[in-house]
């Protein structure tokens, strides 16, 4: 009885708490969503004004056992130049839920967008769009629509 009663209140604790948690909170989320909505992490405007975002590796760092092809160092150099596009791009390897990122950005904080073919293939395609003049929301919709495959 005891072993029923402890199992009963368990239960009713869990599903208390599935309920309990907002739906845009990303467990629950990822868990239940729609594949075909589920967009990962971005900010949805540019920076506020003196907004000073992270610092995206460069010059110096972009050596080492991480930045052996020249690929890596070139995504990691169009990449300083536009830091504000990466900010307000989702990316789609997903590392806003396995690494904790909040947009393509993140990638380039650290050493993740040299190993991640996704956040390069990604960040190629937002460099080449940019520089053939289309806004952030037509880059995101075709990141959103896997565009970003095509860049070799």
């Amino acid at each position: 009885m005891l072993k029923r009663t402890l199992f009963s209140a368990g239960l009713a604790l869990l599903v208390m708490a599935v309920y309990a948690i907002p739906a845009s909170t990303t467990a629950v989320h990822a868990q239940w969503s729609d594949p075909q909505d589920d967009v990962p992490a971005y900010h949805a405007h540019p920076p506020a004004q003196g907004e000073a975002l992270p610092p995206l590796m460069s010059g110096s760092q972009l050596t080492g056992a991480y930045f052996r092809q020249s690929w890596q160092v070139a995504v990691y150099k169009q990449a300083a130049q536009i830091p504000n596009v990466l900010y307000q791009l989702p990316c789609y390897c997903r590392c806003d839920r396995a690494l904790g990122h909040k947009s393509l950005h993140s990638c380039f904080e650290g050493t993740h967008g040299a190993i991640c073919e996704t956040c390069a293939a990604e960040e190629a395609y937002a460099y080449k769009m940019t520089q053939a003049g289309r806004t952030v929301a037509q880059i995101r919709a075709g990141i959103e629509r896997k565009e970003y495959e095509t860049i070799d």
